[in-house]
């Protein structure tokens, strides 16, 4: 390829990658703030976290981006840019996925937690805060990993609103050489590298994490868990709850 089509596809990868970063933060919003609601005590927010998730994970992306970017502009008097529009609908669908993945890692906390922050008279907010993330976010890496990795292959689908990115730039530069093999090989490997790039970057935030909460000590040897630090006062003759 001549310098000037090379240039076309690095365009492509750095929108590609402005993409997936500004719809990852959105999805992580989205998936705390309705994941944590699934939770609330309250039915009705209950309900209303449950419906969002349902109507989000039970719709097309590639619909919702056509959805975002040509029935809005009639329908409200306003048009958002490719970008944005792009960020609002990956992050709003790939976010009810992820708001899922909260819901069940928060329910995965061992009951004798709660208890334990309720008996030293923690608030709904401190228990989350203090006890049930603390413990619930090294387990939502794993997951959040593999969501992460389909969203970067769910950005190729803003290219049907015309926006330059790596797979929109590679079609344009398959159209000038006229050929498909090459163009969309090195398409692929492109789309690997970032993507083990993030694979790596997940892994070593999910051991930092773990290390944080006492599951691995020094040397590589297992710590306490927090379940461990709850009820050792138990059988220190200590206040029960005073580990937390």
């Amino acid at each position: 390829m001549t310098s000037g089509l090379w240039e076309l596809v690095l365009a492509g990868i750095w929108i590609t990658i402005q993409l997936l970063v500004l719809s990852a933060l959105l999805a992580t919003a989205v998936s705390f703030g309705v994941g944590i609601a699934r939770t609330h005590r309250l039915w009705i927010v209950r309900f209303l976290a449950g419906f969002y998730t349902e109507v989000f994970r039970g719709t097309s992306a590639l619909i919702m981006i056509f959805w975002v970017f040509f029935v809005l502009p009639p329908a409200f008097g306003w048009q958002l840019v490719p970008l944005w529009a792009g960020t609002l609908a990956l992050g709003l669908t790939y976010g009810a996925y992820g708001a899922e993945i909260v819901r069940g890692a928060l329910n995965s906390v061992d009951p004798a937690q709660r208890e334990g922050g309720i008996a030293l008279s923690f608030t709904p907010w401190q228990r989350l805060r203090l006890i049930l993330l603390p413990q619930a976010v090294p387990e939502m890496i794993p997951p959040f990993s593999n969501l992460l990795i389909e969203l970067l292959k769910g950005t190729a689908l803003v290219s049907v609103m015309g926006m330059g990115d790596l797979a929109f730039s590679g079609n344009l530069v398959r159209l000038a050489l006229q050929e498909s093999a090459g163009i969309y090989t090195y398409i692929l490997l492109i789309y690997f590298v970032i993507a083990f790039l993030l694979t790596r970057v997940m892994r070593g935030l999910e051991r930092r994490l773990k290390a944080g909460v006492g599951r691995a000590g020094a040397a590589g040897k297992p710590g306490p868990t927090p379940e461990q630090e709850l009820r050792r006062p138990e059988t220190t003759g200590v206040a029960a709850g005073g580990g937390v």
